[in-house]
């Protein structure tokens, strides 16, 4: 079958797109042809073969017998020529879409609450499609919470998070019937006033810390004896005895835990839940109506891209499930990185190749500016190129590095890649989580656009961060 492509061969190099407040962000890229037509790119399926459409992708990200990757039915390489500037983000609708189905049909038979955890990728689109999906949200800041009303989230299916929550974003929340979980002494003290000011009584959960190893990374461990998060199970009864002080302000209808990210063993989830209805036993034996369960997030994805066998959704639903129906409780579930990580690629171009005698380099145009989990935690995802590799490329083992002036500054270390030609396409997969939300300025990199494909078609979500933008935090000074 013959790809249906979509650019006109004499076209100028791009324009970038110019930002109109009135205008749809998620627009289709533009081009200018040679007679200045601007023209809408709408970069439909582009099928490598027959063959290959006769089953579907197993995942939105995969080589097709031609040798390119594709996102769902779209080559990468065709977005690139497409786009402003390298690096973005792309991303595939339908995967999120997939993602977040995977736990809304675990979780069937079940009363329940998906909390989206949107300091795992914050962006607009991505939000209102999840909400359209029926997702809540886990907020751990204000503006978080901001951002959520904005989304057009329920905010009484939302959970407020976190250690050091301010009293002004506590306001917010009480203001709007948002879950609020109790993390401290003072942290209780700052809802209680929070709720006063507001007006109105705030429906909390205690955050208890199981001290349950969740065999992770200690930056990502958040539910052993040395975390900074949730009270200790040994105070549980002060922490009731307070609560009881104040029916005017608070009303305790839950307990939460939150082990950490990137779990892959799911018995886990069920060594804490034992531990929480055991709580939550006693809780209700002191006259309180408890009804919500709140069991955290944190399945890890497959960054290896090694054919690892992990849990799924309802492996997770399935290890607590019993319990929670034997307490007839409503289950809240917090996934980020396992609903959207997946969903995502960083698209870098290839700066070009060199060598230091000891270490071979491959140097993009992305770096830990844009995405920093590999300095921050070491952490791995897998590389590949967009395109075939010249004939006589040679695998070598090569540093994926950027251009950012620090050592720190790579992307993946000794990876066996054949040799790109300059110019090409270079990707980072599973970066939908924790990546472009963490993304910085540094070295003045502006941060990247982001786009999505959606039915065949590639729709920018968020637009490309320019240096004027930056000079506009200083007008007026």
């Amino acid at each position: 079958m013959a790809a249906s492509h979509i650019v006109s061969p004499n076209f100028l190099p791009l324009k970038p797109l110019r930002k109109n407040p009135t205008s749809n962000p998620s627009s289709f890229f533009s081009i200018s042809t040679r007679s200045r037509a601007v023209l809408p790119i709408r970069i439909r399926a582009t099928l490598a073969s027959e063959a290959a459409t006769a089953t579907a992708p197993k995942h939105c990200f995969s080589k097709k017998e031609d040798g390119y990757l594709y996102c769902e039915d779209v080559k990468v390489e065709d977005v690139m020529q497409g786009v402003e500037r390298t690096p973005f983000y792309l991303y595939s609708k339908d995967q999120i879409t997939r993602n977040y189905e995977a736990y809304r049909v675990a979780l069937e038979g079940l009363k329940s609450i998906v909390g989206y955890a949107i300091k795992a990728n914050n962006n607009l689109k991505i939000l209102q499609h999840l909400r359209g999906l029926g997702s809540g949200a886990v907020l751990v800041s204000g503006n978080e919470l901001r951002l959520a009303l904005r989304a057009g989230f329920d905010p009484t299916r939302c959970i407020f998070n976190g250690n050091g929550k301010v009293l002004e974003d506590l306001i917010l929340a009480a203001q709007n019937g948002t879950f609020v979980n109790i993390d401290s002494e003072f942290d209780l003290e700052n809802i209680v006033a929070a709720a006063r000011i507001a007006g109105k009584q705030v429906k909390v959960l205690l955050r208890i810390n199981p001290d349950v190893d969740p065999q992770v990374h200690p930056y990502v461990a958040t539910g052993t004896k040395t975390s900074k998060f949730g009270i200790r199970n040994e105070k549980l009864q002060w922490f009731l005895d307070a609560i009881k002080t104040y029916p005017d302000a608070i009303k305790l209808v839950g307990a939460h835990c939150h082990l950490g990210s990137t779990i892959t063993k799911v018995d886990i989830f069920r060594d804490a839940a034992v531990l929480m209805v055991k709580y939550i036993d006693e809780i209700r034996a002191q006259g309180f109506d408890v009804e919500y369960l709140n069991i955290g997030g944190g399945l890890g994805i497959d960054y290896h891209h090694a054919g690892a066998i992990l849990p799924t959704p309802m492996d997770l639903i399935n290890t607590v499930r019993e319990l929670v129906q034997s307490r007839d409780l409503t289950l809240i579930i917090e996934p980020g990185r396992s609903l959207i990580a997946n969903t995502c690629c960083l698209v870098n171009k290839v700066t070009g190749v060199k060598t230091n005698g000891t270490k071979n380099f491959i140097v993009v145009d992305g770096s830990m500016a844009e995405l920093i989990r590999p300095s921050l935690y070491d952490a791995y995802q897998h590389i590949e190129l967009v395109s075939p590799p010249p004939s006589d490329a040679e695998v070598e083992t090569y540093d994926v590095v950027g251009p950012v002036c620090e050592s720190a500054d790579f992307l993946g270390k000794d990876r066996d890649l054949p040799t790109p030609a300059k110019g090409s396409g270079l990707v980072v997969h599973d970066a939908g989580a924790y990546c472009m939300s963490m993304a910085s300025t540094y070295n003045l990199k502006m941060r990247p656009p982001e786009y999505w494909v959606n039915n065949g078609m590639v729709a920018k979500i968020r637009q490309g961060e320019t240096f004027e933008d930056y000079m506009k935090f200083f007008e007026g000074l």
